[in-house]
């Protein structure tokens, strides 16, 4: 099957889902300020998205590098193929959309700039920022120690990932000890991956049996080795897997953690080059949408409120190194 066919079979079971999500969460016919087309799902999942905006603020675009400000967009990129609700294709299979996309637009907004999206397989965008060809990277990126050796971050949303399993497995994962001798799939070089792997290292110094790792690069990838019982469970974002669970009915949370492990709460951030200049213009720009009230719009459009933060930092403590 063509990834463009995939894609658009997984939006198509993501419509009926949508409407479980909605009863869930609470959520209305229309998104906040009743502007979105009113679908059967409660979403809007055109490629005419009647995104929530804000006002530019001329004293923190004024912060932002000459050179994107002269140039006139922010280019961001994220992952491709990612699954809803944070970075997924639109229903004709070509435009990025979800909470990840909203909040770009959103920091956009305030600092005066157009937004261009841009996709790539995970470990490509890191590279991406490194060549100068984006100018931040937001997709659900955890920080972490390692990273912000390279990197500079301005937090948007916490970070919590989850264990998926078949429905009526009997796994629950409470703990580094739940995961020995399973087959667990994961996506490769995220901070999931980095847990995974801590906590199989972790069982096998303990004598017991290590986990059996296996990758998918793209979040939809694990959805029919879950269901045909080939892996035993996928960690991911929790909110991409709450959203599948809903859309299956027949999948399950087994358990969720701190993205950043058992030390602290993990964040999610959008992630620019080191000491370029970029980051502190970002981080008004999320405080400043934290505190006018649209910042919460987004995340109950996409029913992630349970991911709001406080207030966002820059390079707050990260996922350890060697984790």
């Amino acid at each position: 099957m063509s990834s463009a066919r995939f894609r658009t079979r997984v939006l198509a079971s993501t419509v009926a889902a949508v409407a479980l999500l909605t009863a869930a969460c609470g959520g209305g016919d229309t998104a906040a300020g009743g502007t979105e087309p009113s679908t059967a799902s409660g979403y809007n999942l055109t490629a005419e998205q009647n995104r929530i905006t804000t006002d530019k603020v001329d004293a923190i675009a004024a912060k932002v590098p000459r050179q994107i400000r002269d140039r006139g967009t922010l280019v961001v990129t994220g992952a491709a193929g990612s699954a809803p609700p944070l970075r997924f294709y639109a229903d004709d299979d070509k435009t990025l959309i979800g909470s990840e996309t909203d909040f770009a637009h959103l920091i956009a907004d305030v600092l005066g700039l157009e937004v261009d999206l841009q996709a790539a397989d995970w470990a490509q965008n890191f590279v991406r920022v490194d060549s100068g060809e984006a100018d931040a990277f937001i997709s659900n990126v955890t920080v972490t120690e390692e990273r912000k050796e390279k990197y500079d971050f301005a937090t948007y949303r916490l970070d919590t990932i989850a264990f998926e399993t078949k429905k009526d497995s009997g796994i629950r994962i409470t703990g580094p000890k739940d995961v020995a001798g399973l087959k667990i799939a994961v996506s490769s070089g995220t901070n999931q991956e980095a847990l995974l792997v801590k906590w199989s290292e972790q069982n096998v110094a303990a004598g017991l049996a290590p986990t059996d790792i296996t990758y998918f690069q793209n979040v939809t990838d694990y959805y029919l080795p879950l269901a045909s019982g080939r892996i035993d469970a996928y960690l991911g974002p929790n909110p991409s897997l709450a959203f599948h669970v809903a859309q299956s009915g027949e999948s399950e949370i087994a358990g969720t953690f701190s993205g950043a492990g058992d030390a602290l709460q993990g964040e999610i951030g959008v992630l620019t080059k080191k000491d370029n200049g970029l980051i502190t213009a970002v981080n008004e720009a999320i405080n400043h949408v934290i505190g006018n009230g649209t910042y919460a719009e987004v995340l109950k459009r996409w029913n992630i409120e349970n991911e709001a933060i406080d207030a966002s930092v820059v390079n707050p403590p990260g996922l350890p190194k060697n984790s």
